[in-house]
């Protein structure tokens, strides 16, 4: 995920898309960013205590895998799930496969944005990763960028460079953890929550289990941290505000980027409404931040994308919707 800050008078972008505003330099005169040093240790310590929470989590989904049940499904509270890694090491080391599968796509993620803002001048922060007790671990992870972006072709690239990268580590993964994956008849009659299955990995479980009930599949934690790969590729790929969908979409058609969002984050509560619950709480908190905030205006918005960035626009579409699953989560 990008998070990107307008420079100049109006804070937040408010502007006209096509006109200028007076205290933006000109075109000819935009010198580019000059790359300020930063100090690393925020960025270090983040990871550090993402990489504790993943191990943590991955703990229980190497425990799951070898017991034949899924994940989260014993009597045990949050708290002895929690407490028990931290009490017995050994467990932290199941939780390795996990948290180096999901910290490595992500961080490829976030790489592919901070480099393509290298090459294009742009000021740009080391990725920071969030730790959180959440069921994978952590809230995954951002760069700021800190100066403006001048023109279509570098948002494109720095909007697509982070999803095409991740996605590439993803893809290897979630193979590799379906062919490892075990055939549990009934394993989720027991389970307390059920992970959807998005398009590629329906793939690669015909492919590599054909005629097997899906419901049967028992995946191990590499297979379980390329799926938090492949869902925040997806969500990190809609057309909306500023995440890299909403990036991609502003540098093809600045003009429809704001109705785009919107009917998006409309589109997502209704899809909260008649599939995963957890849509409603995206679609109002895009939508929001879609009207609060808009994306800010580039200093050329007249220049030519060419032909193979609107190819690569296509790919971008055909990746978000082999990692998008309406049900993420539920209760069986």
């Amino acid at each position: 995920m990008t998070q990107m800050h307008s420079a100049n008078g109006n804070g937040h972008g408010h502007l006209p898309v096509e006109v200028l505003d007076p205290g933006f330099p000109r075109v000819g005169q935009f010198q580019p960013a000059q790359i300020k040093p930063q100090p690393i240790w925020p960025a270090t310590v983040l990871f550090l205590l993402t990489v504790l929470s993943t191990l943590i989590v991955g703990s229980e989904f190497a425990l799951s895998y070898l017991q034949n049940r899924e994940p989260f499904s014993t009597t045990e509270t949050l708290a002895q799930m929690v407490l028990g890694p931290l009490k017995h090491p050994d467990l932290l080391a199941l939780g390795v496969p996990f948290s180096f599968t999901l910290l490595l796509i992500l961080m490829a993620h976030e790489l592919g944005h901070y480099f393509a803002c290298r090459i294009y001048g742009i000021d740009a922060s080391y990725p920071y990763f969030i730790p959180a007790p959440t069921l994978f671990g952590t809230f995954g992870a951002f760069i700021r960028i800190r100066s403006p972006i001048t023109t279509r072709k570098a948002l494109f690239d720095v909007g697509l460079a982070g999803p095409v990268v991740g996605f590439v580590l993803a893809v290897p993964a979630i193979a590799y953890g379906v062919a490892q994956a075990k055939i549990v008849p009934n394993v989720q009659s027991t389970a307390v929550i059920v992970f959807g299955t998005p398009l590629l990995m329906r793939w690669f479980i015909e492919w590599f289990h054909p005629n097997v009930n899906p419901s049967w599949i028992l995946l191990p934690p590499i297979a379980r941290a390329a799926w938090v790969g492949l869902f925040a590729t997806a969500l990190n790929l809609l057309p909306v505000w500023q995440l890299d969908g909403g990036h991609i979409i502003y540098s093809l058609t600045s003009k429809w980027h704001q109705r785009i969002s919107l009917a998006v984050g409309l589109a997502l509560v209704a899809s909260g409404i008649y599939w995963w619950r957890g849509w409603i709480f995206w679609g109002l908190l895009l939508t929001v931040l879609a009207l609060r905030f808009r994306h800010p205006p580039l200093y050329d918005p007249w220049e030519r994308l060419g032909g193979a960035r609107w190819i690569w626009a296509v790919i971008a579409l055909a990746i978000f919707i082999v990692c998008f699953t309406p049900w993420p989560a539920y209760n069986p």
